[in-house]
């Protein structure tokens, strides 16, 4: 039996994400969608956003760039869809904290998403994993379901 370090199957994670998009495409119709990229790796990413009241009814993205970015937001658009939108918020804000370094992320709360806590090595490495997640923000913000807790 193969046994993977911790580490290792963080990598394979974000390589299967990479490799398997989840939730990749437009959504139409969609009630909110915007375009960020992050310059430094030429990552680019179009979330598009539907809700149904304050619930995010559905959630997809098109882009292109490193392993990193596709996969944060392949996990992303996997863990919020169908979720109230302040616990897609307090999730980012969670996402966030953990990229700084400021807490640890629990993995029963994150799931596959705790595998990016790998990223937080890698300096240069963390504006790519957070594109998808400071892009949701801002989407949610410019149309007015922002509601910071």
């Amino acid at each position: 039996m193969v046994r993977l370090s911790l580490e290792e199957l963080y990598k394979e994670v974000i390589l299967d994400h990479y490799r398997a998009p989840r939730n990749k495409g437009r959504v139409d119709p969609h009630d909110v969608a915007l375009e960020r990229n992050n310059p430094l790796c030429g990552d680019e990413l179009e979330l598009f956003l539907r809700y149904d009241g304050d619930t995010l009814e559905a959630v997809g993205f098109e882009g292109k760039g490193c392993s990193i970015s596709q996969a944060s937001a392949s996990m992303m658009t996997e863990k919020i869809q169908s979720l109230p939108i302040k616990d897609a918020i307090t999730l980012a804000e969670s996402i966030k904290r953990m990229m700084a370094g400021e807490e640890e992320g629990d993995p029963n709360e994150l799931g596959d998403l705790v595998s990016l806590k790998g990223v937080v090595k890698y300096p240069v490495r963390i504006k790519c994993a957070l594109l998808s997640w400071n892009t949701l923000l801002e989407a949610l913000e410019e149309s007015g379901k922002l509601e910071r807790s």
